[in-house]
């Protein structure tokens, strides 16, 4: 493959509507994210046009489905290696820069809900979720990137915070963060602690990626709905995260009511942008 193997500078997510336009004419953005369960098939249309745009930019597996969090037990631990033999085997086709998943839970005794499901950050969570951590690092030989999520409810048995939770879970298994600034933000408003304050007092040099996105403010809270640009305080968040982190691979997502292309390349160029002021 022709593309580069790093991801650098600033990407964004490659969505259905926007297939066409990058195997015909690949537009100017520095790489691509992809989810990877839209690939798990043998073949078909997705994974030639992965295929395609493997061989213009560098590629990120962004994973939705292992639920690293999900309670141990026969059903869920054979549906586990199920779903991590068939993220291997895409991640020997494609050689993708990066590979990510979530800090959450979505499946039990082997049925997968389709959601994101926060953790009881708890010291038993914690051990728990790092063997599966390790056991995906362990077949797919390379350091997986975790992401923090948008929650909406909270665990009393909780123990310590969702950053601290995942900072002790770098320690642990020595896996990278992708650092969503958007989930940070939402989280903040919706459980009202300071998103600043957790940005200075998350290590620094754990974080190879970066996430933003929109999101739907509603009347009782904010929603990661990934369907709009990126909100002013969101950026002004991203600024700080560039200047506490570095200028780390920064990935724009956007899954619902996706606009016409030339807005989402608009986002990256913006993130670009703002990456390039933290350079100079």
């Amino acid at each position: 493959m022709s593309a580069a193997s790093t991801a650098a500078g600033a990407g964004v997510g490659l969505r259905t509507p926007h297939y066409r336009a990058f195997v015909d004419d690949p537009p100017s953005v520095d790489w691509v994210e992809v989810h990877s369960e839209n690939f798990f098939g043998a073949g078909g249309y997705d994974l030639h046009v992965l295929d395609r745009v493997r061989s213009h930019y560098a590629v990120s597996l962004h994973g939705v489905g292992l639920s690293l969090g999900a309670a141990a037990n026969d059903a869920e631990d054979a549906r586990f290696e199920r779903h991590l033999a068939r993220l291997a085997a895409l991640c020997a086709r494609v050689e993708p820069a990066l590979v990510s998943e979530h800090l959450c839970w979505g499946a039990l005794d082997g049925r997968h809900f389709n959601d994101l499901l926060p953790l009881p950050y708890t010291r038993d969570a914690l051990k728990r979720f790092a063997a599966r951590v390790q056991r995906v690092q362990d077949v797919l030989k390379r350091p997986l990137l975790v992401e923090n999520v948008s929650s909406y409810v909270a665990f009393d048995a909780t123990e310590m915070t969702e950053f601290e939770f995942l900072a002790a879970l770098v320690r642990a298994t020595g896996c990278r963060v992708l650092f969503d600034v958007n989930n940070l933000y939402v989280n903040a408003v919706n459980f009202g602690f300071d998103a600043f304050d957790v940005l200075q007092k998350f290590p620094v040099d754990t974080v190879d990626e970066i996430h933003l996105a929109g999101h739907l403010v509603t009347r009782d809270a904010l929603v990661d709905d990934h369907g709009a640009c990126v909100a002013p305080a969101v950026w002004k968040l991203y600024e700080h995260a560039l200047a506490r982190f570095g200028a780390v691979p920064t990935l724009v997502e956007w899954d619902t009511r996706v606009p016409p292309l030339p807005v989402l390349l608009a986002e990256a160029d913006a993130a670009r942008a703002r990456m390039d002021t933290y350079r100079a």
